[in-house]
């Protein structure tokens, strides 16, 4: 009975040592997401919060680059709400955005018109998760179609569509 006890000994012994690093990687957690009211805050985003813009160093520079040949590569949406980093408009125009709205469209990056304007629904309903209180007011108050009013300027099809401004 030793004997066949000592023989498999080591082969029980990797089995067991194989099972917990498996077990490990399967189980472990994957990130740390600290919630918030308005939105998750993970660990490596805490430094973005607290500088006022991107970092100019060789490795901010390069991870910028890899995510937008990704998206390209991909078809996704990289940095399409950037726009080009003109001023911002007063999204307060838009018939049911207030001061709290246009503070937290603000926050999430949306800042002009044209970046609303340009939404597309998938953008929408992952914009509109993040709004809380005021979660379904893009869609039910048609905020991208005014924004697509309002950024090519067109004021009498704006109130014909939706009252005076």
């Amino acid at each position: 009975m030793t004997d066949i006890v000592n023989a498999y000994l080591p082969a029980i012994l990797i089995a067991l040592l194989a099972a917990v690093v498996v077990g490990f990687l399967l189980f472990r957690p994957k990130q740390r997401v600290r919630l918030s009211d308005d939105r998750p805050i993970r660990p490596h985003m805490s430094q973005a919060k607290d500088s006022p813009r991107e970092g100019n160093d060789l490795i901010s520079e390069a991870a910028a680059a890899a995510s937008d040949v990704t998206g390209e590569i991909i078809s996704a949406p990289v940095h399409e709400h950037l726009g080009d980093g003109g001023s911002a408009d007063d999204l307060q125009r838009i018939k049911g955005v207030g001061p709290r709205l246009a503070d937290m469209l603000a926050a999430r990056g949306y800042a002009r018109f044209d970046q609303l304007a340009r939404l597309t629904p998938e953008e929408v309903d992952l914009l509109d998760e993040q709004l809380g209180a005021f979660r379904g007011r893009i869609k039910r108050d048609r905020i991208v179609e005014q924004a697509q009013y309002l950024e090519r300027g067109d004021t009498d099809g704006f109130e014909r569509q939706f009252g005076k401004l």
